[in-house]
């Protein structure tokens, strides 16, 4: 061995014994049955017009063809790998990326992330993914009539501390009017003005009691002065004051316009994530952390539908999801099968009209079956009802009758009909302790058609075929969100907004789906779309 420096970049140009070069046969190295396989023979039968579309017909071809892109950028998210700079590596050292490049050069990490950003854009990857549900359906991979519905939080990539909260924005809000009713009244007083200012046209008047300072200023020639000894004047005093109050006053509107009506939080860092409590990490620290809800629905446990909403609750995205799917499937599942979390009045009726049969489990399905709550008084299921006198008798044989109707709005905007029911005296009665805390007699709220919508859902999730669902629903939809958050790392998005989160989601379903059709394809169990009740 000789001490000779190497100086050269390419390292085998004059190196003596050398190791061989040996001739590689790509195609031969790739076993038959590997994914890389399936994915790309998934991927030449789809459509990639849209795609196309986005790029110029003028100038020059981009440096790698777009599908061979896409194949690229979903197969590496069914190999677990994400960051721009890692797909590069891999497309330079992996023989199934050399693979899927069909003799391109590797492209390099600005590429991919230029390519993911300005041209498979969500819009784009919703039209592709749905692509990959549609083979699916003819394939009879999945059952298209049977659905499973959960959700769950998913950390935004966003400042955990960046956090804005309606109730103080409304609070400051508030006190700033008050301070500017003292203000405007010494206005008046100092230039014989007459400015009123509702609230409800405070931004409007903040602009023109600042143009009314300002032209004053004008016609008396008057210099504002700055810096330390300067001694301003009453006017300009009045003119900065009124201005802060301006430049906030539009923060504020600013603010309300990106939360919306349901929303009570945003991240200063990504306005379209919410601050939601998560669940306990190890050290059972429950934090309130800027999040989205990630709404998902599986069919025979592959994923047929996502998306991701600012809501909280899970109540509120069961119809828009529903809405989603049928807007970009040719085929409408009959079956919804959802937890607790989404059982109303609203989605009752809208499933209803769409001849969708409900599996929704109630809330208080859990709770009935405890012996705590069957000998507890003060609920309503433990009273006696006279459906012909529609009347109520609680634990003491008196009678609770009804004395009004009222409409409840939900956040979404759905109006509900409620009737009171109020026993006849509640005066001496020994029960009332442990029925009510009110001072009164005892009153029941009941929304009657929530009701009866509640009973047939009770009635569905009992029968065999019930049972068989939430069982699989439990699995299926459940261990989806199990297997992405631990074996796919999903456990906090890597870009921010909207549009661009639903777009990992999208490519990071796909992916998800390659992997089960190969796995399921393996196994020999593609039609198999249920998990059997065990016996008892």
């Amino acid at each position: 061995m000789t001490n000779k420096q190497i100086t050269q970049t390419q390292y085998t140009q004059t190196a003596a014994n050398y190791q061989l070069y040996l001739p590689m046969d790509v195609e031969e190295m790739i076993p038959m049955d590997d994914s890389v396989r399936l994915h790309c023979l998934l991927c030449e039968r789809m459509d990639y017009r849209e795609l196309l579309q986005a790029y110029s017909p003028k100038g020059r071809k981009p440096a790698v063809d777009p599908v061979i892109l896409f194949k690229v950028i979903t197969y590496a998210a069914s190999q677990k790998i994400y960051s721009s700079r890692e797909i590069e590596k891999a497309c330079r050292r992996d023989i199934n990326f050399r693979w899927l490049l069909q003799g391109y050069a590797a492209p390099d990490h600005a590429t991919i992330s230029r390519f993911k950003q300005k041209y498979l854009t969500d819009t784009v990857m919703e039209q592709l993914f749905f692509q990959q549900v549609v083979w699916l359906y003819e394939q009879k991979a999945i059952t298209g009539e049977t659905l499973y519905i959960d959700g769950t939080k998913i950390e935004a990539y966003a400042n955990r501390y960046s956090f804005v909260w309606k109730k103080a924005i409304t609070k400051h809000e508030a006190k700033m009017y008050a301070k500017w009713q003292a203000l405007l009244e010494q206005i008046n007083t100092t230039y014989c003005q007459l400015f009123t200012s509702p609230y409800e046209t405070f931004l409007k008047d903040l602009k023109k009691v600042l143009v009314f300072l300002e032209k004053i200023q004008e016609e008396e020639n008057i210099t504002f002065v700055y810096g330390k000894g300067k001694r301003k004047n009453v006017l300009q005093r009045y003119h900065e004051q009124v201005k802060e109050m301006l430049q906030r006053k539009e923060h504020y509107d600013a603010s309300n316009e990106i939360m919306g009506e349901k929303r009570n939080s945003y991240s200063k860092t990504d306005h379209d994530a919410t601050f939601m409590r998560m669940k306990d990490d190890h050290m059972r620290n429950g934090q309130l952390k800027p999040a989205y809800n990630v709404q998902a629905a599986v069919d025979a446990e592959f994923i047929v539908g996502i998306d991701v909403f600012s809501d909280r609750n899970d109540t509120t995205t069961l119809i828009p999801l529903l809405q989603y799917l049928k807007e970009h499937l040719p085929f409408t599942y009959r079956h919804i099968v959802a937890d607790s979390g989404y059982e109303s009045e609203e989605n009752y009726v809208y499933l209803k009209k769409q001849k969708q049969t409900a599996y929704i489990k109630p809330q208080n399905h859990e709770r009935k079956k405890k012996a705590s709550f069957k000998k507890d008084i003060k609920y309503r299921e433990n009273m006696a009802y006279d459906k012909g006198k529609d009347t109520y008798t609680c634990a003491n044989d008196q009678q609770l009758h009804a004395i009004r109707n009222y409409t409840r709005t939900s956040q979404t905007g759905y109006q509900s009909q409620v009737t009171v029911y109020e026993s006849e005296d509640c005066t001496g009665c020994p029960l009332k302790e442990k029925c009510t805390k009110a001072k009164g007699n005892r009153q029941l709220h009941v929304a009657k058609e929530f009701l009866a919508y509640r009973e047939t859902a009770q009635e569905n999730i009992l029968t065999e075929t019930g049972t068989l669902y939430r069982m699989n629903r439990s699995i299926q939809v459940e261990g989806t969100f199990g297997v992405l958050k631990e074996d796919y790392h999903l456990k906090k998005f890597h870009t921010r907004g909207t549009g661009n989160v639903r777009n990992e989601l999208l490519i990071l379903a796909f992916g998800y789906n390659l992997n089960k059709i190969h796995t399921k394809i393996q196994a020999d169990r593609l039609n198999l779309y249920y998990h059997p009740l065990k016996p008892a």
